[in-house]
């Protein structure tokens, strides 16, 4: 980008370096992300069958508990349902317990309509980071987009997403197709997020009007940090009274745009697209579902695995370069 600092010779500057300071409690978190007994807990062992119905319809013979935990096993461990059923059954039996095994029919019919449960981070103000990304839907693999070139027909879909940027946990995720805007998901996404919002942080793409009309009817003490377009111009106010868009447009003529980005706290954002790349690093950057509702599951257990490998620990950094 233009207004980037030694934008002529930024290939000849080092890059930065950092040093986990709690490199010991993180180690044990890594290891523990891969361990059975984090995901297949006394919880889900005392809740894995239905409570009894009492309305017309048939018996479930699993709790919603029991088909998340499969599912999230899926996700972990990167299995399709047949050798999630496989898994679980093998847990099952070296547990010695007298429980029912999901077949691998079920948990595809129930991750339609399942209501995957998140973790709220409370009632302190949060700094809400969001931005978006591609995830492929059942397209060609690579080897064929290589072969064929443009002629492939790639279908993907879009993530959005929220990051509480004190913690690094996703607090909002909406999965909507490729077509829709990014600005047009904000409302959806502050509807996810019960605790109050002190900063709404994006990039370019949500500098639009209805953004700050959705942000101000909602969290009206929230500051949005957004960067202004290059041909953005003052608001007719903007000498009585400004916007914080016009506040943005001033400080960005006083001090460059590096300098805005200091001052306002923009660079914070980086936090979302690491969460991004984690997301697509440890789980995967592709749907393996059919249906937009198990899609939707997919997405959110992905979120609720995410969010709990973070609470097993989380790396702590110094900068030595």
């Amino acid at each position: 980008m233009s207004f980037k600092a030694n934008a002529e010779r930024r290939q000849h500057i080092p890059k930065q370096r950092f040093r986990a300071t709690n490199w010991a409690k993180y180690d044990a978190a890594l290891r523990g992300r891969g361990s059975l007994t984090v995901w297949f807990a006394e919880a889900e062992i005392a809740a894995w069958k239905a409570e009894p119905r009492t309305t017309r319809g048939g018996q479930r013979h699993y709790s919603a508990l029991a088909i998340t935990t499969a599912l999230t096993l899926r996700a972990v461990f990167r299995l399709a349902l047949r050798q999630t059923e496989g898994l679980i059954g093998s847990i099952i039996a070296l547990l010695g317990l007298d429980l029912p095994v999901p077949d691998h029919t079920i948990l595809s019919r129930r991750a339609e309509t399942l209501e995957v449960p998140q973790l709220q981070p409370g009632t302190r103000p949060i700094h809400l980071l969001v931005d978006s990304t591609g995830l492929r839907v059942c397209g060609p693999g690579e080897w064929l987009v290589e072969k064929h070139g443009t002629r492939t027909r790639r279908s993907w879909h879009k993530l959005h997403i929220g990051v509480d940027a004190d913690t690094g946990r996703i607090v909002a995720a909406e999965l909507t197709a490729n077509d829709v805007d990014d600005a047009s998901q904000v409302g959806p996404l502050l509807d996810q997020v019960a605790a109050p919002i002190a900063s709404f942080t994006a990039d370019g793409a949500y500098d639009q009007d209805g953004v700050y009309c959705e942000i101000a009817a909602r969290h009206p003490a929230a500051a949005v940090i957004v960067p202004p377009r290059w041909s953005a111009v003052p608001s007719a106010t903007a000498e009585t009274a400004p916007t914080q868009r016009d506040q943005h447009l001033r400080m960005i003529a006083e001090r460059g745009r590096m300098g805005w980005q200091k001052v306002s706290g923009y660079n914070w954002r980086a936090l979302v697209e690491a969460d991004i790349s984690r997301f697509k690093r440890v789980l995967s950057g592709g749907l393996h579902s059919r249906t937009d509702g198990r899609r939707a599951t997919e997405v959110a257990i992905a979120v609720r695995t995410l969010n709990r490998m973070l609470e097993l620990g989380r790396p702590e950094y110094v900068r030595i370069l």
